[in-house]
């Protein structure tokens, strides 16, 4: 029964990803506030076509340059935070370009991409980061560089921080965590290790009572920060969210 539903809900996510593949085509002729909305929409439903409900809490970024800084836990949170807050853009790693169908539409949506393997790329991405803050965009970085287990949270890199330091752009801290029939932390989205996309894919089609829970936390201010210190607080508020009730 688990693998009928399974494959159900994998084929109801494949034909969602070719919708927005359709979608995507038209975004140049269409206005921000109605990319936006397709964006949210699509992001949304793919979530539900894989079998997840959405939880969200807080207020996402107004108007206005922000930059979001969340944990990092599977392939699933880019579209659970674009189903919060759809304006934003991410910062992400070059080798998910690669995905099947998946990495077309994350480029399409504006994402910045970052080769980590390569020192000196964190130069250029700050220096674009800076540009699109200062265009007044909202940008969403994933700070500790990698997926985490879920409960706990791995260090927090600082160098992309700086790009919201030299802009004076608020940052504000997303908790991400999804859980499922099982409890508090569902071990069915781990993407970790050896572990394949479309292994996880599978995981996550066959998992039983999977939500998302995205928390928006009040903005950070970057004043006369120092980047280390600012990492070092931001992942100490994610993880007190991550810790306590809800």
């Amino acid at each position: 029964m688990r693998a009928l539903t399974g494959a159900w809900r994998l084929l109801r996510a494949v034909l969602h990803v070719l919708h927005g593949m359709a979608v995507m085509t038209r975004f140049p002729r269409l206005s921000a506030a109605e990319r936006h909305q397709r964006v949210q929409w699509w992001s949304a439903g793919l979530l539900r076509a894989a079998g997840l409900r959405l939880q969200v809490t807080g207020v996402a970024p107004r108007a206005g340059a922000t930059l979001v800084v969340a944990n990092h836990i599977s392939w699933l949170d880019i579209a659970a935070i674009h189903a919060a807050a759809p304006q934003v853009r991410f910062v992400s790693k070059a080798d998910v370009l690669q995905w099947p169908l998946l990495g077309w539409l994350i480029r399409g949506a504006g994402t910045l991409f970052i080769e980590r393997e390569r020192k000196r790329d964190a130069v250029r991405v700050v220096h674009a980061m800076a540009e699109a803050l200062r265009a007044g965009d909202a940008v969403a970085v994933f700070p500790e560089g990698t997926t985490g287990p879920g409960p706990e949270l791995l260090p927090f890199h600082a160098n992309l921080l700086q790009a919201a330091i030299s802009t004076g752009t608020p940052v504000q801290p997303v908790v991400l965590r999804f859980s499922d029939a099982h409890g508090r932390f569902s071990k069915g989205v781990e993407f970790l290790g050896e572990t394949t996309l479309l292994q996880s894919v599978w995981r996550v089609a066959t998992a039983r009572g999977l939500t998302a829970h995205v928390a928006l936390l009040p903005p950070v201010g970057t004043e006369h920060a120092d980047r280390r210190a600012l990492a070092e607080h931001l992942r100490q508020l994610i993880a007190e969210r991550l810790g306590g009730p809800g």
